[in-house]
């Protein structure tokens, strides 16, 4: 009873309340929320500090800065708002400059992309069938998924396929330009139980079998040790956990190593047979994703219902 009765006090404030009411949207830095509320920082940070210690909010750091967001599983949080009427004129004109803010984060982090000649849409730079792809992981997942993780999530797109048929789902990136773009994206279409953070894919800052889907799309080519990034896949896997891999078969076109600064030119089913095997997961289907020019395959697995063997790294 203590517990809901701090989260009541803490949501008790009109200034908390649009907090909890943007943060419920999407995920926002303090400086964000100090140019929409039109407040200073320290008396923001003050009450995102309560809102945090309340279980309101949760604080994910990236660098020097910290993102606020619901969690996906805060419930009481989104009952209060649901209380709050549409059309108080104060709420909604936190909405409308969130949205702007939004799209302007967005323009702002596709800038940084041209200006530094980075080909961060690679599907669309190797003409590879994005619609069938996306279709083979839609097809390769529950109809119902607790909670899914994208490792390697780049824009969020994925996030966004997935969001309707999963209870939480997180997107992890070793970018900062590709999350500003991600978090924008999820924000502008409401997806508050969807989130995004930084996180190396080699070790990664979550918990043992935390989740119950685990995806890596197009990610394994650029990986200097596939076998250890599929080993942490599997940790955070829930036993019998679904895997599903996504990338290049074997192509041969040897300049894509230099001008995409891939590390792998394609994977061999024996190969990810291996690697997921040894990272303690049974290897299930495979299919071969047809329409491009060069070959996808996408390799699915379950993590096994014993202890996991993580490679050394």
């Amino acid at each position: 009873m203590q517990d809901l009765l701090a989260q009541l006090r803490a949501a008790a404030e009109p200034t908390r309340l649009r907090l909890l009411a943007l943060c419920a949207r999407g995920a926002w830095r303090v400086s964000d929320l100090c140019a929409l509320l039109g407040q200073s920082q320290p008396r923001l940070s003050r009450h995102l500090k309560l809102l945090v210690e309340a279980g309101l909010l949760e604080r994910t750091p990236e660098g020097a800065n910290a993102w606020f967001q619901v969690p996906a599983q805060g419930d009481l949080a989104r009952a209060i708002l649901a209380r709050l009427p549409e059309d108080d004129p104060l709420l909604a004109a936190d909405r409308r400059a969130a949205v702007r803010l939004a799209a302007e984060r967005a323009r702002e982090a596709s800038e940084a992309f041209r200006r530094q000649g980075a080909e961060w849409d690679e599907t669309r730079a190797l003409d590879l069938p994005a619609a069938a792809i996306e279709e083979a992981l839609l097809a390769a997942l529950p109809p119902r998924v607790g909670k899914l993780l994208d490792i390697g999530t780049g824009t969020g797109r994925l996030l966004e396929l997935v969001a309707p048929r999963v209870e939480s789902a997180l997107g992890v990136d070793a970018s900062r330009e590709m999350l500003a773009l991600a978090r924008a994206r999820l924000a502008e279409r409401h997806l508050s139980h969807c989130a995004v953070r930084q996180a190396d894919m080699y070790r990664l800052p979550l918990p043992d079998a935390a989740f119950d889907a685990v995806t890596l799309q197009m990610v394994l080519h650029y990986a200097e040790d596939p076998a250890a990034a599929l080993a942490e896949a599997a940790r955070v896997a829930v036993p019998g956990g679904l895997l599903l891999v996504v990338d290049l078969a074997p192509h041969g076109r040897t300049d894509m190593m230099g001008r995409f600064a891939h590390r792998w030119p394609g994977f061999d089913d024996a190969a990810l047979a291996g690697w997921l095997g040894a990272a303690g997961c049974v290897p299930a289907a495979t299919v071969a994703i047809e329409g491009g020019p060069i070959p996808v395959r996408l390799w699915s697995a379950r993590r096994r219902r014993g202890p996991v063997s993580v490679l050394a790294f």
